[in-house]
């Protein structure tokens, strides 16, 4: 036998049976959930779930909740997750904006921002910019807890004219003490699972080795940030986390952009597409099976989750569905190509003809039922979040004629729940509860 591969099978293992466990007590929610109600879902033994449970009381990221009413037997305590031992930051770039949101172990939003970005100003300037907006959303949190900066960790304090909380006033973002929110956290509850029990820092299959030096933002004393999540548009190599030649901005071509801000900010990063975020902070809310996620936005890309995981391609090119060329002699798109989806889908919402942009993406929706057979159509980003309805009416009309047509059930169609930054978030909170691909 080999003692060594023995060995790191052992560990993945350990991983694999403590992410289960984790799952389940997010899942329970306040709720909570038994040890023998563990076991038997896990199909771990009630030693081993005993013994990572221990473990997870000692890294402060479960606890016990009291008792379930006894059907006979001996009363059973109930453990729950303490959403507040660790929070991922998700980053939802644009073309032209950026949303920057904190969320606690159990996904929930804890702070957010929002502010204006040019994707073409320039690598620096950009990287510069998100690693400011997302210190602020720390200090916003945690006040002076979080020494943050540019290499050395330097805090810089409050920036002139900002709102205490790092928040829009609008946003009415809690960030006091709350059960299971950021003010739930304890200075010695940061836990060490991220880089050991299947954490930010030991990231899943498909999801991109993490990257950071161990800096001030990852201080095990403080409230533990596990680590950032960037969504942005493609192309891009999500395992190196490097871009390609975005739409419209090929100068981005070869950007390391993990880990330039991994450098930078002393965390773990994970960079993804938008619309891969999006739809794997879908399925892991709770949307099953095979679906697609079709954003469009200053952009047009879809995600793709096929029997529960997303798929990403060999090289994170799937789901370029804007490219797809409907009109051989149509209008030019900013990728090179004549009569792509997006440059059709953009075109008519600029001259204000919604029920057109719709009924194009209808029609590349139904190439893309045709070619993969999906169960739900999922409508998402700003444009159709401008005028929802006539983008759901629209699309669905064109499927339920091909349905008639092909004499079968339509596939449904909805709006999309969620943000892209909510979804970006979960790259990073996904392989400590062992849900990296959902």
């Amino acid at each position: 036998m080999n003692r060594t591969n023995g060995g790191a099978n052992l560990l993945a293992l350990r991983s694999h049976n403590t992410a289960l466990v984790l799952d389940l007590l997010r899942g329970a929610g306040a709720e909570g959930i038994s040890r023998l109600e563990l076991a038997e879902r896990t199909g771990l033994t009630p030693q081993a779930v005993s013994k990572i449970t221990a473990r997870l009381r000692e890294e402060g990221l479960a606890v016990e909740a009291g008792h379930r009413a006894s059907t006979g037997g001996k009363r059973r305590t109930v453990l729950r997750l303490v959403p507040g031992a660790g929070h991922a930051v998700g980053v939802h770039l644009d073309r032209d904006a950026l949303r920057a949101v904190l969320v606690d172990l159990a996904g929930t939003v804890v702070a957010e921002r929002c502010a204006a970005l040019d994707l073409g100003a320039g690598a620096d300037a950009v990287v510069a910019a998100v690693a400011g907006e997302i210190e602020t959303l720390a200090k916003g949190v945690w006040g002076g807890a979080w020494e943050v900066g540019p290499g050395t960790g330097s805090f810089t304090g409050a920036r002139e004219g900002e709102d205490a909380r790092g928040v829009r006033p609008d946003e009415g973002s809690s960030t006091g003490a709350q059960e299971g929110g950021a003010g739930d956290a304890r200075p010695d509850a940061g836990p060490s699972a991220s880089a050991q029990e299947g954490g930010a820092g030991a990231a899943g299959p498909g999801t991109g080795p993490a990257t950071g030096t161990a800096g001030p933002l990852s201080d095990q004393s403080l409230p533990a940030l596990l680590g950032v999540g960037v969504a942005l548009p493609g192309p891009l190599d999500h395992t190196r986390g490097v871009l390609h030649r975005v739409t419209g901005f090929p100068e981005w071509d070869g950007f390391p952009l993990r880990d330039a801000l991994g450098r930078r900010l002393g965390v773990p990063v994970v960079v993804d597409k938008d619309t891969n975020a999006a739809a794997l902070g879908l399925a892991v809310a709770g949307e099953r099976g095979s679906f697609a996620y079709l954003h469009l936005g200053t952009g047009l890309g879809a995600g793709l989750v096929i029997d529960g995981s997303v798929h990403r391609g060999a090289r994170t090119g799937a789901g370029e569905f804007g490219h797809q060329v409907v009109q051989l002699d149509g209008p030019p798109c900013d990728c090179g190509d004549r009569g792509c989806v997006e440059a059709l889908c953009l075109a008519a919402v600029a001259r204000g003809d919604l029920a057109e942009a719709a009924r194009v993406l209808g029609i590349a929706a139904g190439n893309l039922i045709a070619l993969l057979d999906i169960d739900l159509v999922l409508l998402g980003g700003r444009t159709v979040a401008t005028a929802p309805d006539a983008f759901l009416r629209g699309v669905a009309a064109v499927l339920d004629e091909r349905a008639r047509r092909a004499g079968e059930e339509p596939v449904p169609v909805r709006a999309a729940p969620g943000e892209v930054a909510d979804g970006a978030a979960q790259l990073v909170l996904g392989p400590l509860f062992g849900r990296a691909d959902a």
